[in-house]
């Protein structure tokens, strides 16, 4: 089956989803996301969305605040763009229905979190991602001009380099093969302009506080496509994910450290003074590694994280949704403090896009946590990225709509998918077998420490399960299991590749072999490129 469409947007999280509305006025738009429509990352974010709207706060103080975060990694001039965008993209997620929460007086209820300098976090109580996916989803539905495939999941990019055999440079993409989880049919998407939005890549660890989606798909198949990839060894691991056993993936959002809860181990001492003068409220790298320090030092399983001394109405007021979870396996954040552990989050590395958030291969953007866009750096500022996502997707969608009148039209012939002499697999436990040895791998080799050893070590494992994954891949019917299987591992070749690479400390990457930071050497990004060594 062949479709075709001006826009093809993969992913349905905030990215995608205001990409779309942005671009449908001007042609046909198709949606594909592999699970339900409103099964995102977005759709878990508690904290908020930052922007500069008080008077006590300024664009060159988010600028400052961003660039310490990322490590003075952040290109300052992408930096500068998103931050004096930010007004204006919340003024777009109101127009679209966003409900942020309120003072009594009528202005917006502005918070702050690890790493900022000013109150500037926008938030719907606890669940700001489940509000905007909210509102967005119901944008989109009631479009007439994009059509949802929902459960359809991307194989592989289409490009005319790979429809000619040749390794020809610029290259064009012009759409996608996608599977029908359902009818498990690869479809032909032929698309003038293609967009990843496919999300973070956090399912390559272990233990993560993503969404089961989040396997990196869009940064595998721009890889595969030949698209520049950067930054990979940038993997954020969220600090405070909640501690227990039937728990899965439970985040305790920033702003409740940015409310005034304290992280304490098991006797009850404080201790991130002894790491940071922000204590309490440094960057996310900071705060976990002294977290994963006092753990092994203290050989704990979790530290604790407190805000019981802050007034029980408010938490319950402030955190419903974290406090009703908590409440659920039993721990009450008003009388007791949280177990917690960090757990991957946020990959801020990704596919290497330019001001307009087009990658190298034309017609091919990335928009999101897909994208290397220069404003993360090292570390990920809390709430830029939901931030980040907003203001990409409407500067995407201005410059698709300029490659949309350039891009020649009817599109080249595109061949459906050819399956060869594949059959049904009798094997599926290799995949699940793969699925965790990735994983295990991942967690203990290439986490929050790493070592020169341990990194060459993870890729040899990397290397030989990859073997197996060409040889199964070729051999059976593809499902959307072994299509995260065969992504999840090619992004974590990618991300142990960087780290390789980066022989210094900086932001999240952290090296006891290299553990000062080299600006001579390293102030700059690590790229990587298919048939690069």
């Amino acid at each position: 089956m062949k479709i075709r469409t001006d826009f093809l947007v993969i992913g349905s999280g905030i990215a995608g989803l205001s990409y779309a509305l942005k671009v449908a006025e001007q042609g046909s738009v198709a949606l594909v996301t592999k699970r339900d429509i409103a099964e995102t990352a977005t759709n878990l974010a508690q904290g908020g969305i930052a922007a500069v709207l008080s008077i006590e706060d300024s664009f060159e103080a988010h600028l400052q605040d961003t660039m310490v975060a990322g490590a003075h990694l952040s290109h300052e001039d992408v930096v500068r763009m998103v931050v004096e965008s930010g007004p204006g993209a919340i003024e777009d997620l109101i127009a679209w229905g966003v409900q942020f929460s309120r003072r009594e007086d009528g202005t917006y209820d502005l918070t702050r979190e690890g790493g900022h300098s000013a109150r500037r976090i926008l938030h719907a109580k606890d669940v700001t991602g489940r509000e905007i996916e909210r509102a967005l989803v119901e944008a989109v539905c009631n479009h007439p001009q994009i059509t949802v495939y929902e459960h359809h999941i991307a194989v592989d990019l289409i490009t005319e380099s790979k429809l000619s055999q040749s390794r020809k440079k610029p290259d064009r993409c012009l759409g996608a093969y996608i599977l029908d989880i359902r009818s498990n049919e690869v479809l032909t998407f032929g698309a003038r302009i293609t967009v990843l939005a496919t999300g973070g890549a956090g399912k390559v660890y272990l233990y993560t506080c993503n969404p089961d989606i989040a396997t990196g798909d869009g940064v595998a198949m721009a890889y595969r496509a030949g698209a520049t990839i950067a930054n990979m060894e940038f993997m954020q691991f969220h600090p405070t994910t909640l501690y227990h056993p039937h728990a899965k993936r439970f985040l305790i959002s920033e702003a409740v450290r940015g409310e005034g809860a304290i992280l304490r181990r098991r006797d009850g001492t404080a201790f991130m003074e002894q790491y940071h003068p922000l204590k309490d409220l440094a960057p996310r790298d900071i705060v976990a590694r002294a977290i994963d320090s006092e753990m092994k030092i203290h050989g704990d399983d979790c530290v604790f994280l407190d805000i019981t001394h802050r007034d029980a109405a408010y938490i319950r007021e402030r955190f419903p949704n974290i406090y009703e979870t908590c409440l659920s396996f039993g721990i009450d954040m008003t009388r007791e403090p949280l177990p917690v552990v960090p757990a991957a989050h946020y990959l801020c590395g990704g596919v290497q896009v330019d001001l307009w958030g087009e990658s190298d291969i034309r017609g091919l953007f990335a928009i999101g946590e897909v994208a290397c866009t220069g404003l993360h750096g090292a570390n990920r500022l809390a709430s830029n990225s939901l931030l980040e996502g907003v203001v990409y997707a409407q500067r995407a969608a201005g410059r698709s709509i300029e490659r949309l009148v350039e891009t020649p039209t009817p599109l080249p012939p595109i061949p459906p998918w050819d399956p060869g002499s594949a059959r049904d697999s009798d094997e599926e436990v290799v995949v699940a077998h793969n699925w965790d040895e990735v994983r295990r791998c991942m967690w203990n080799y290439v986490g929050i420490v790493r070592s020169s050893k341990r990194l060459v070590r993870a890729l040899r494992r990397i290397q030989m399960i990859q073997e197996e994954i060409t040889d199964y891949y070729w051999d059976f019917y593809i499902t959307s299991d072994l299509i995260e299987l065969r992504n999840i591992t090619t992004v974590a070749e990618l991300i142990v590749r960087c780290a390789l690479e980066r022989t210094e400390s900086r932001g999240l990457h952290y090296t006891i072999d290299y553990p000062d930071t080299d600006d001579n050497v390293w102030k700059r990004d690590t790229v990587i490129r298919k048939g690069w060594l």
